[in-house]
C-alpha cells in the first residue's frame, strides 16, 4: 500500500509517498481503508521531532513512529476476533497511529460510525479538535450559559468547534481571529469577533469568566489579564520554542493555579468512544459542523503540512484519498 514517510526528522520536503506493507490486524483492532484524514499540529511536533526534549520519546536519532497522521475517516476492510462494535463495510470515523496511508490500523475503542449525512472529507475533520474542543468546553471550562467566554484562535481546528460548542452550552463567545476570518467566525456563532491585528485581546474592557486558549502564543501572565479573579482558562494550543515547546507553558500554569483564585487548567485531548459518540451526534443534529480549509491528495500530502505549516489555516486541512472538491472551489 502507498503510504506518506518520513524516516528521519526534518522539513515536509524530508517526506516521501512510497510503499509498505501493509498493517495487520490483532484482536482488539480494525484494519480501515482510509477514505481522509485531517492534519493537526502534533503532526507537525512528531515530523519536526520538538519539542527536542521529547526525542527520547518521539525516537532518537530517527522517529520511531514514521507515517504521520492522527484523525481518520474510511471503510472497515477486516476486524480482530474481540472486535464487536464494528464489521467489514462500515463507514467510520475516529483516531489512528499513521493515517497518512491507505490503511491503517486502529484500535475498535478508538473508532465509531460515521456521522450520517456527511462526507469523509468532513468526518476526518473532527476527530482530534473535536475531541479537543469538547473536552475543554465540557469538562475542562464547565462552560454555563450566560457565561461571556473568549477564544483565543476561533478560527482554527479546535478554535471552530470551541465557539459552536460554547455557542450550544449559552454562552456568549468572543472569537479572536485575524480579518480574514471575522465572518466565518461570526457565523459559527461568536457574538464579538476581536481582529487581533488592531486590538489586544488581553486588555478588555470587561474581563471574562472563561478564556479558552487555542494558540499558545501569549504569555500567562497576559492570559491572566483577560479573565475576573475567579474565572477559568484552560490552556489546549501549542507554542513556546524548539526545546520545551507548550510544556513550559504547562508547567507554569500548573505552578501558578496554587497560589491564585483563577482556575488554569491545561489537558491533553484523550480518544474514547463515549466522546466520539457525542460528536457524531453534535454533527448530525447539526449542531456543529467541521470547517474545511482546503483538501489535498494523498500524493500532495507534503504540500498540505507545508500549508498549514506556513499559514493560518482556516478550520481543517484535509488529505484525501479519493476524488475530492477543494472547500475553497465550492
Amino acid at each position: 500500500m502507498k503510504a506518506i514517510v518520513g524516516e528521519k526528522y526534518g522539513p515536509a520536503e524530508s517526506l516521501r509517498l512510497i510503499d509498505v506493507a501493509s498493517p495487520a490486524v490483532d484482536a482488539g483492532s480494525v484494519l480501515v481503508r482510509v477514505r481522509a484524514a485531517a492534519l493537526n499540529p502534533m503532526d507537525l511536533y512528531l515530523m519536526r521531532g520538538e519539542p527536542l526534549m521529547m526525542r527520547p520519546m518521539l525516537g532518537f536519532p530517527r522517529p520511531k513512529r514514521t507515517v504521520p497522521g492522527v484523525d481518520l475517516a474510511g471503510l472497515v476492510e477486516q476486524i480482530g476476533t474481540d472486535v464487536t462494535t464494528l464489521r467489514p463495510g462500515d463507514e467510520v470515523f475516529g483516531a489512528g497511529s499513521g493515517t497518512l496511508a491507505e490503511k491503517v490500523r486502529a484500535a475498535e475503542r478508538d473508532l465509531v460510525l460515521k456521522p450520517a449525512g456527511t462526507t469523509f472529507e468532513e468526518a476526518a475533520g473532527v476527530p482530534m479538535a473535536g475531541l479537543t474542543a469538547l473536552q475543554a468546553v465540557r469538562d475542562h471550562a464547565r462552560v454555563q450559559p450566560g457565561q461571556r467566554l473568549l477564544v483565543n484562535g476561533a478560527a482554527g481546528g479546535v478554535g471552530t468547534f470551541v465557539v459552536q460548542m460554547a455557542k450550544e452550552q449559552g454562552a456568549r463567545v468572543t472569537g479572536v481571529c485575524g480579518p480574514k476570518n471575522a465572518e466565518l467566525v461570526s457565523s459559527i456563532g461568536a457574538v464579538e469577533v476581536i481582529d487581533y491585528t488592531k486590538a489586544d485581546f488581553a486588555r478588555p474592557n470587561e474581563p471574562y469568566d472563561v478564556l479558552i486558549d487555542a494558540v499558545g502564543n501569549r504569555s500567562l501572565r497576559e492570559l491572566r489579564h483577560t479573565v475576573k479573579r475567579d474565572g477559568t482558562i484552560v490552556l489546549c494550543g501549542g507554542g513556546g520554542g524548539r526545546f520545551l515547546g507548550p510544556i513550559g507553558q504547562i508547567l507554569r500554569a500548573r505552578l501558578v493555579d496554587r497560589f491564585v483564585s483563577q482556575r488554569l487548567v491545561t489537558f491533553v485531548a484523550k480518544t474514547n468512544q463515549a466522546d466520539l459518540l457525542t460528536l457524531k451526534e453534535l454533527v448530525e443534529s447539526g449542531q456543529i459542523r467541521p470547517v474545511l480549509d482546503r483538501c489535498y491528495p494523498l500524493a500532495q500530502a507534503a504540500e498540505a503540512i507545508r500549508y498549514l505549516e506556513a499559514r493560518h489555516a482556516r478550520g481543517k486541512v484535509i488529505v484525501s484519498l479519493s476524488p475530492c472538491v477543494d472547500p475553497k472551489e465550492g
